[in-house]
């Protein structure tokens, strides 16, 4: 609304002539100018209010329920349906694929915001578990909790990047992020909702 009156006044005060520039001209002149540092006023508030808002959302941002028996996390998950172990999920694929519940124990989890965790499979494997649209995150004290999730498993191609950045959130050392060269393909489960048992 401002910028449309400075823009109509602007033309209006351009148009007149010489011979009519009198007290209304002035005034529009007045208003001109007075239209322009309310711009110049709103831009500054703004800019407070965004700075404001980004310093303070760390602030306000949840950190998810400690892991204790009972929590659940994101949407739960359903009483039907018998879960499979997550050791045993492999065999449980049809064309690669799985939907439905898991259980197992956590062994790792992101140190940085708990958007990513992994359970143990046979074998000293890890089944990588994401959630669903990111979601909901993990507590960092999850490690060692048995869990119970619900979504969809697939394997899918990691590149050496993603795992380089899954191995920082996990705390490894450069040494060991920089031994990590090819990308794999492997066993991953989107979930939509935990629960710790």
């Amino acid at each position: 609304m401002l910028l449309t009156n400075y823009l109509y006044l602007i033309i209006r005060f351009c148009t007149t002539t010489q011979q009519h520039v009198d007290l209304v001209g002035w005034c529009d002149y007045v208003w001109i100018i007075w239209t322009f540092v309310e711009i110049q006023h709103m831009r500054k508030v703004w800019m407070w209010m965004l700075l404001a808002q980004t310093a303070i959302s760390p602030l306000l941002a949840q950190e998810p329920a400690p892991a204790t028996k009972g929590v659940s996390y994101g949407a739960g998950v359903s009483k039907e349906g018998e879960a499979v172990l997550v050791a045993k999920l492999e065999q449980q694929l049809t064309e690669d694929r799985f939907s439905g519940k898991a259980r197992g124990k956590v062994v790792e989890v992101c140190l940085e915001k708990g958007c990513w965790m992994k359970l143990a499979q046979a074998d000293g494997k890890t089944l990588m578990v994401r959630f669903k649209d990111y979601g909901f995150f993990m507590p960092k004290n999850i490690v060692g909790k048995e869990v119970l999730l619900e979504g969809d498993a697939s394997y899918r191609q990691m590149s050496v990047d993603m795992q380089r950045h899954y191995a920082k959130d996990a705390g490894k050392s450069e040494e060991e992020i920089q031994r990590i060269r090819e990308p794999k393909r492997d066993l991953q489960f989107v979930a939509k909702g935990v629960v710790v048992l």
